[in-house]
């Protein structure tokens, strides 16, 4: 028995119960993409597939917040700096120069201010941590509008065309408060 086979057969038998629960497609986005992968390879043998490895990171690999770092530089200094002079963090292993390569395709920088690019090609200001608190107060205390709840608060906050990467979560907790 091929070594394949024997390995199925031991994590078979150590297999107690197996639950089946149904989850619409939309929800279920890795198991898509993986539909997706598998639907476009072109297989010569059509009886052995090799594995798909998947690594799943414990922490975001970049910024992940709007907190000022502790040099006192924004959460977009590294994609503004890459995008105006093409070089890479003094400090940045493979992983993270990959990371700021694809993160910054999503990013335009101009006159000094970088520009987050949207789907239907509008561009929305980043803003750093200080300033991300003053456009939640603006907004939320009725400049743009009524008091509103977070999510509303956050789209509120990208029609008027600025943008950070926690916004959803900062405008939460913001109305908690």
């Amino acid at each position: 028995m091929p070594k394949i086979q024997n390995e199925f057969a031991d994590a078979l038998a150590t297999l107690s119960s197996m639950i089946f629960r149904h989850m619409p497609r939309i929800q279920n986005e890795f198991a898509d993409a993986l539909a997706t992968l598998s639907s476009m390879i072109q297989h010569p043998d059509k009886n052995y597939i090799d594995p798909i490895l998947v690594k799943i990171h414990n922490h975001p690999a970049y910024c992940a917040h709007i907190e000022e770092e502790t040099d006192g530089k924004p959460w977009f200094h590294d994609i503004k700096e890459y995008l105006s002079k093409g070089e890479y963090p003094d400090h940045a292993n493979h992983t993270q120069k990959c990371t700021l390569r694809r993160m910054s395709n999503h990013f335009f920088h101009s006159g000094g201010n970088l520009y987050r690019r949207t789907p239907d090609l509008g561009l929305l200001r980043c803003v750093d941590a200080k300033e991300a608190f003053k456009v939640l107060e603006d907004v939320h205390a009725g400049t743009y509008g009524p008091h509103m709840i977070g999510f509303v608060l956050a789209k509120k906050i990208l029609r008027a065309g600025y943008f950070w990467m926690t916004m959803e979560t900062d405008c939460i907790k913001y109305f908690r408060k």
